[in-house]
């Protein structure tokens, strides 16, 4: 069963990011605080769901949180100031968009940028451990599926209801065959994806 706290002292917010090794489409980010008595038995890293259990498992996550809220950083924003910044910036979108200030921050992973002046902490797959971090991946996840899908009807060619975005092979040939869409993410290697980050 995953925790439901961090810490006991501060009302705490879980961050979490969806779409970073896309080759087209923003990246997606949530932020979601529980009260501290919030408990779920199936509620999980998003990865290890089924679509039909995110998405019911974003209904309840929406009706017990004590506030959350879901932000965006678009490709042209990827591409002016890369991807992990971009992660951080709709990261701190989600926050700014809060109806309740955060007091602590959790985040997925083993990088952050400072957000206002409140604590944070980096959890690697946090996602896994932690009740908020893991609803905050659900949410990235299923609004940035449901934009993506939106924008698949507009550009059949490739394939984004089935890949959401991702560099499939099919995804990456029907790029090299038609070009890049408005929304491709005009830094990432098509032949070669860039899957990961570089911290240097």
């Amino acid at each position: 069963m995953l925790l439901s706290t961090f810490q006991h002292e501060y009302l705490e917010a879980g961050c979490d990011e969806a779409g970073r090794g896309c080759l087209a489409g923003p990246v997606f980010a949530a932020a979601v605080i529980f009260p501290c008595t919030f408990q779920h038995e199936i509620l999980n890293d998003s990865k290890m769901l089924s679509a039909a259990q995110r998405y019911n498992l974003r209904e309840i996550i929406e009706t017990e949180a004590l506030a959350f809220a879901v932000a965006s950083a678009s490709a042209e924003e990827i591409d002016q100031i890369n991807i992990l910044n971009a992660s951080f910036l709709a990261m701190h979108r989600a926050l700014d968009s809060l109806k309740i200030l955060a007091e602590y921050i959790l985040v997925d992973g083993n990088r952050f940028k400072k957000y206002k002046s409140i604590p944070h902490q980096c959890i690697v797959k946090g996602d896994s451990k932690y009740l908020s971090i893991a609803a905050a991946s659900i949410l990235a996840k299923t609004y940035r599926d449901d934009y993506m899908d939106s924008l698949a009807h507009q550009h059949p060619e490739y394939d984004w209801l089935q890949n959401k975005g991702y560099p499939t092979k099919k995804h990456r040939e029907a790029v090299l065959k038609h070009g890049l869409s408005p929304h491709h993410r005009k830094t990432f290697r098509i032949t070669d994806p860039q899957l990961s980050l570089s911290f240097i």
